[in-house]
């Protein structure tokens, strides 16, 4: 591939995987001691009605999502499908760019505009109906 296409490319590669869990201890626990997963760290966001976890498991970021609140869409995730893959995070260079082409190509978002995600990253989610079942975040670090 050409260096400058690679360049001009609006994504740029997996962000981290996203897992909704009921017990964030007990996931840090598996996840260490099974999976050589190193702890990065731990922050709850009230806005998001979430304690988020962040893990490395062999050079991969995890993000793990445990509801603080019954009112956040985790913690319907959870009653309706139960503990597991929630979503991929693809880090994307232009957030606005990325929404406007999705929005051409009729595909059903989560988030019309970007909002501030854990770490004041811009964040916007592609509805699963959209993308064979899988919920995808774009993600753009500040």
């Amino acid at each position: 591939m050409d260096k400058n296409a690679k360049d001009a490319s609006l994504f740029r590669g997996v962000r981290h995987i996203g897992i909704a869990v009921r017990d964030t201890d007990a996931a840090v626990k598996l996840y260490t001691s099974l999976f050589e997963a190193k702890h990065v760290e731990t922050m709850v966001s009230e806005e998001h009605g979430l304690k988020l976890t962040f893990l490395q498991v062999a050079g991969v970021n995890v993000e793990l999502l445990e509801p603080i609140r019954e009112d956040v869409p985790v913690a319907k995730f959870l009653k309706t499908k139960g503990e597991g893959f929630h979503h991929i995070a693809l880090e994307v260079a232009d957030i606005e760019k990325v929404l406007a082409a999705l929005r051409k190509a009729g595909v059903k978002l989560v988030d019309e505009t970007p909002r501030r995600g854990a770490h004041g990253n811009l964040i916007a989610f592609v509805h699963p109906s959209s993308t064979h079942g899988v919920m995808i975040e774009l993600c753009q670090p500040v």
